[in-house]
């Protein structure tokens, strides 16, 4: 069984994704470039970004424990404790398995189970999810309509998830980007959606660091 960490794969897209924009811009990872400096845009509290890598952890061990190598190859994402479940495995009874275990885990307030009952992909049909992971992380950078840092997308047999905490606006202008992006073959939005007041104060400026006394 293959268990993919979506970090690695989301690093793997940043830093194909810098390639791609040929360094005219900066790229960060879960914030935005202001005037030089890096001011974190994570709509989530740093104890749920924790809590969510935790939650993978702990599903993706419980699979590995219980579900033989050759019967799945799942991806476990986990945003706002809210876990989707991407893949193939080999039979319907395993499928329901996996979802049991991730409805299962501590801390976990919602399953999204998209995992397919089919043949397992092969090398190729992963690097070319993961081309497509660069060039829509690429794609969703450069549209400014678009809240990139507070997005989670996640890219399995040419269709793309879209997670994260956004309005309905901004779920919908990420989901027209991912299915402009070549490749793709579907787009699925997972998104918790927010009121406009509630992400009017996510895009107000952090307060000013006043200066410590005796520096400039």
């Amino acid at each position: 069984m293959v268990v993919r960490r979506t970090t690695w794969t989301m690093a793997i897209a940043a830093t194909l994704a810098m390639a791609t924009l040929g360094g005219c811009a900066p790229l960060v990872v879960g914030g935005a470039m202001v005037g030089g400096a890096i001011v974190a845009t994570d709509r989530r509290s740093v104890g749920i970004q924790l809590e969510d890598e935790a939650i993978e952890s702990r599903i993706n061990r419980a699979i590995a424990e219980r579900v033989p190598p050759e019967q799945a190859n799942v991806t476990v994402t986990s945003y706002n404790r809210k876990v989707l479940l991407t893949g193939e495995v080999t039979t319907a009874l395993v499928r329901e398995q996996i979802e049991a275990l991730a409805k299962g885990a501590e801390n976990v307030r919602a399953v999204e189970n998209d995992i397919f009952v089919a043949p397992l992909t092969t090398r190729t049909q992963r690097n070319n999810d993961l081309a497509i992971a660069a060039r829509l992380q690429a794609a969703l950078l450069a549209d400014p309509a678009v809240p990139s840092s507070a997005i989670k997308p996640v890219t399995q047999r040419g269709i793309v998830y879209l997670m994260g905490r956004v309005t309905e606006a901004e779920g919908d202008a990420a989901a027209r980007v991912a299915a402009r992006v070549q490749g793709v073959q579907r787009v699925v939005k997972v998104f918790d959606f927010l009121s406009e007041a509630e992400a009017a104060e996510f895009r107000k400026p952090p307060p000013a660091t006043p200066p410590q006394k005796g520096r400039p």
